[in-house]
């Protein structure tokens, strides 16, 4: 019979493995090559690029119209927020003040997207970490939102709906019902998510006191959205620095200051309520009048640099143009926030387990096409 210490390694060997790039807790082609001291993490080198597309360079042969249909395509939860980051870039270096519609109607499309991003991330955090029944509640309620998408843009997960000047065509007569229907369903499902999963005794146990990240190193590797007001760094771009109709709404920045991987999982919960306080706030506020702006078949931006950036639900998405005043840009980059989220990952896993490191890359919300742009 052989002896149980003869089949574990000892904490003394040292071992490097891969973890993906087929993996299904990485959710994406992501590569992790781990040095490993027995089950304990000693490095995490990310490895990235497995679905890298080229889309900076692709969008430098493409005219501003066009290339709001490449940004769906890098954080395709948070398509909405992207077509407004790059539509916004336009419109600043034009001169051009959208309709106070459209404004309304990006704010509501924004934290829709949201909610369902949130909803999705949770669904998939709990399945990592063995809680199976959560996929299928997280799911359930993210395809109210689906729906609503479906009717209004013909498209369920990459929109282009957002574009320079305003909005492609007007939202669907039943998108305000829609949403005052989706309104008091979710308060009620809510309340669900936390019975089972964050007042969950194993669910604590495996993320308090995993992956701690203090306020001081969130900021110096620039690490945003929830994954950084975790930490207590503020930096949400709808307070910082309000766009469309933020600057006329009331919500909360959620900050915790633990750090750890419950703390991040705690935001993610609290902003859900805020994005449903926003929506509360704006869906009988929509005002009539035009959904877009007339614009020019062919935009060109005056010469110059700019730059644009907005929250999505992952942290700040930044576009930066360079324009010589012709129809294409000369140098596009956009600063997106998974790929500053990703490279904390050697830092919180040092000292951990391998199942830890699962919790805390779930934690972070990583969306590899966004990585791998």
């Amino acid at each position: 019979m052989v002896e149980k210490s003869e089949v574990i390694l000892g904490e003394n060997e040292h071992l490097r493995i891969n973890m993906g790039p087929q993996h299904p807790s990485t959710h994406g082609v992501l590569r992790f090559e781990l040095d490993l001291r027995g089950e304990i993490v000693d490095q995490v080198i990310p490895h990235c690029g497995y679905i890298h597309r080229g889309i900076e360079k692709m969008s430098e042969a493409n005219t501003y119209q066009q290339i709001i249909h490449l940004t769906d395509r890098m954080d395709y939860l948070s398509a909405h927020q992207n077509n407004e980051a790059m539509s916004l870039l336009v419109e600043k270096a034009l001169g051009i003040e959208v309709p106070e519609r459209v404004k309304v109607i990006r704010t509501i499309l924004s934290e829709l997207s949201r909610l369902q991003s949130h909803e999705l991330w949770w669904a998939a955090f709990g399945m990592d970490l063995g809680a199976l029944t959560t996929f299928f509640y997280g799911l359930r309620d993210r395809e109210r939102i689906l729906d609503i998408f479906e009717e209004s843009f013909g498209s369920r997960l990459l929109h282009s709906y957002i574009c320079p000047g305003g909005l492609m065509n007007d939202v669907h007569p039943n998108f305000k019902s829609r949403i005052k229907e989706f309104i008091p369903y979710f308060r009620k499902k809510l309340p669900e998510y936390d019975q089972l999963l964050t007042g969950n005794i194993i669910f604590m146990e495996r993320s308090k006191n995993i992956g701690l990240l203090t306020r001081e190193e969130a900021i110096a590797f620039g690490i945003t959205g929830p994954s950084g007001r975790g930490s207590g760094f503020s930096c949400d771009v709808r307070k910082h620095e309000p766009y469309s109709a933020y600057d006329r709404v009331d919500f909360k920045e959620i900050l915790y200051t633990e750090g750890d991987t419950y703390a991040r999982y705690r935001v993610r919960i609290d902003e859900m309520w805020e994005s449903l306080r926003i929506l509360e706030q704006l869906v009988d506020q929509i005002p009539d009048g035009d959904y877009t702006v007339k614009m020019k078949p062919i935009i060109k931006l005056p010469e110059g640099e700019y730059y644009q950036r907005v929250e999505t639900a992952r942290g700040e998405l930044g576009v930066y143009v360079v324009s010589t005043g012709d129809k294409y840009p000369e140098r596009i980059h956009f600063r997106t926030p998974n790929f500053s989220n990703l490279f904390v990952i050697d830092k919180l896993a040092r000292g951990h387990k391998i199942a830890d490191l699962v919790a805390i890359s779930g934690s972070l919300d990583l969306v590899i096409p966004d990585i791998d742009r």
